[in-house]
C-alpha cells in the first residue's frame, strides 16, 4: 500500500511540474507574437498574430526596426487571435528584427522576431515523391544475421517472462 502511494504521488508530482513548466504566462508584458513567415526577403509581405490581446482585442504593430513602420493588428475569427500584415522594405538589410505588438487595451507588449534573408526559402529544393520504406530491411540479403536477429529476440522475451514469473511468486533471484 505504501510502495502503490509514494509511486502515485511521484507520478502526480511530475506530472504537475511538466505542466507547469509548459503552461505559457500571460500577463503584462508576456506572451508571444507570431510571425508568417519567420523567414522572408526585402519586399516580401508577411503577417503577424496574438491571441495575449484577448478575444476582440486589437494592437499596434511596431515593424520600424525593419524599415516597415506601424501597422495595425485587427480581431479575427482564429482562435480568437488578432491579426496583422506589412511588407519588408526592398531596401532591408539581411538581418534578425524584433517586431513589437502593443494591445490597445491594458499593458500588454509582444515581441517576435523576423529574419530577413539574401534569397527566398521558397527557391530550395523541397523533397518530394514518397518515402520507399519496404520492410526496412529486417529482410535482407544475408539470411544468417536474419535469423540470429530473431533468435537473440526470442531468448531475450523468454528470459523476460520467467524473470517476472519467478518475482510475481516471491523467489528471490
Amino acid at each position: 500500500m505504501r510502495r502503490t502511494a509514494r509511486l502515485l504521488t511521484g507520478t502526480a508530482l511530475a506530472v504537475a511540474t511538466a505542466g507547469l513548466a509548459g503552461a505559457p504566462a500571460y500577463g503584462g508584458g508576456t506572451g508571444s507574437l507570431d510571425v508568417y513567415p519567420s523567414t522572408a526577403t526585402a519586399g516580401g509581405q508577411v503577417t503577424v498574430n496574438t491571441a495575449v490581446c484577448g478575444e476582440k482585442g486589437t494592437a499596434v504593430g511596431d515593424a520600424s526596426s525593419v524599415g516597415a513602420g506601424t501597422f495595425t493588428l485587427a480581431p479575427s475569427t482564429h482562435e480568437g487571435e488578432a491579426i496583422g500584415q506589412f511588407q519588408v522594405p526592398p531596401s532591408a538589410q539581411p538581418g534578425t528584427y524584433e517586431i513589437v505588438a502593443k494591445c490597445a487595451e491594458g499593458n500588454r507588449q509582444v515581441t517576435g522576431d523576423l529574419v530577413v534573408a539574401l534569397t527566398p526559402t521558397a527557391g530550395q529544393v523541397q523533397p518530394h515523391g514518397s518515402v520507399k520504406t519496404g520492410v526496412g530491411g529486417a529482410f535482407g540479403s544475408d539470411p544468417v544475421q536474419t535469423a540470429a536477429g530473431v533468435t537473440a529476440l526470442a531468448v531475450a522475451t523468454a528470459g523476460g517472462t520467467w524473470l517476472l514469473h519467478r518475482r510475481a511468486r516471491g523467489d528471490v533471484i
